[in-house]
């Protein structure tokens, strides 16, 4: 089976939005015509507007790094889907580790987020994955199962496809540290049999997941290798033109 390779950059709460047009022109002066690798974007919401003036007429698209599941209300410092779609974002990142850890994101409140996504025809970048403490207690199949069993419910075959996968082990994010390949497939190919339970083989085969833990240009052509990873989700990595592009190039090379 076929999948797209897919490279998303969060960009987290980094890049003023000078600074963030800056860096989209270098990435899309190389990139921005890539068809072969679909390329996100995920700037702080203050950026979003003026990277969306950058991006019009690529092939990269424009992505949220988190959303409220209501269409509006009293949220104070919440983005709607609604507010998200009208800068023209296509994706948004959901369940990010750092918004489990520091927000106290539950899967039950990230669900609501996934199927608010859905409605309004965004891409949801589903996040799941393990912390250190979990790993070491042999529960990271466990805590894998519950965060995509507990984020996809109410999700219908016809809308399984749309959403992204992104299997982030949090002990490896912004550390350098690194699942080692044969972890980080063992963990996508446990998704990907999940998703076969829940949709069925058909289905579950052609939903993309990313690799989410200091994916860098030096370890991603091993990852990109392996049979159930089809791209990355990439923090620090994203901070820089020329680490990004040669990124989004290995990801051409492993399709």
């Amino acid at each position: 089976m076929f999948r797209k390779k897919v490279i998303a950059g969060n960009w987290k709460m980094n890049k003023t939005a000078t600074e963030a047009v800056a860096l989209a022109k270098d990435i899309i002066g190389e990139v921005g015509r890539e068809t072969s690798v679909d390329i996100v974007l995920c700037p702080p919401f203050t950026a979003l507007a003026a990277v969306a003036h950058v991006l019009e007429g690529q092939a990269v698209k424009l992505g949220g790094q988190n959303m409220h599941p209501e269409k509006s209300g009293a949220y104070t410092g919440e983005v709607s889907a609604e507010m998200l779609r009208t800068l023209y974002v296509t994706h948004v990142i959901l369940g990010h580790s750092e918004r489990r850890t520091y927000c106290g994101e539950t899967d039950a409140f990230i669900n609501k987020k996934v199927l608010a996504a859905l409605a309004h025809e965004l891409k949801p970048i589903l996040c799941v994955g393990e912390t250190l403490a979990e790993r070491e207690a042999g529960s990271t199949l466990a805590v894998v199962q519950r965060h995509v069993e507990g984020g996809l419910a109410g999700v219908k075959p016809e809308q399984i496809t749309t959403v992204i996968i992104a299997y982030e082990p949090v002990w490896a994010i912004g550390t350098g540290k690194v699942a080692t390949t044969a972890q980080a497939q063992e963990v996508h190919a446990f998704i990907r049999d999940l998703l076969t339970k829940l949709y069925g083989t058909t289905l579950a085969q052609k939903v993309r997941i990313l690799y989410g833990g200091s994916m860098k240009p030096a370890n991603a052509a091993e990852l990109l290798a392996e049979k159930d990873i089809d791209g990355g989700l990439i923090g620090g990595a994203s901070l820089e033109a020329r680490s990004f592009i040669d990124l989004v190039k290995a990801a051409d090379a492993a399709k």
